[in-house]
């Protein structure tokens, strides 16, 4: 446990930010679950991606997940969509 007054505060702001840093994550894996499913179910995930992505580069921003990872994840999404729209011939 820290013992001095600045080390106590830092301790606070971190536990403020952990929690709040993993509201975000859980968000963002419930909007990527989310996406998923729809796109099993074969419905228009048009309208999921663009709220998934200001999600996600938010977080990005806020420096929550690394701009690498969102990118991917982006990325991939994009392309199971496309996948799904475009059956092997």
């Amino acid at each position: 446990m820290a013992h001095c007054k600045q080390a106590l505060k830092r301790n606070r702001q971190a536990i403020k930010k952990r929690l709040h840093n993993r509201v975000i994550k859980s968000e963002i894996k419930t909007g990527i679950r989310k996406y998923r499913e729809s796109l099993a179910k074969g419905e228009d995930v048009a309208k999921l991606m663009p709220a998934l992505e200001s999600r996600l580069d938010r977080a990005a921003k806020s420096k929550v997940i690394p701009t690498g990872r969102a990118n991917r994840i982006k990325a991939r999404l994009r392309k199971a969509a496309v996948r799904v729209a475009k059956p092997k011939a």
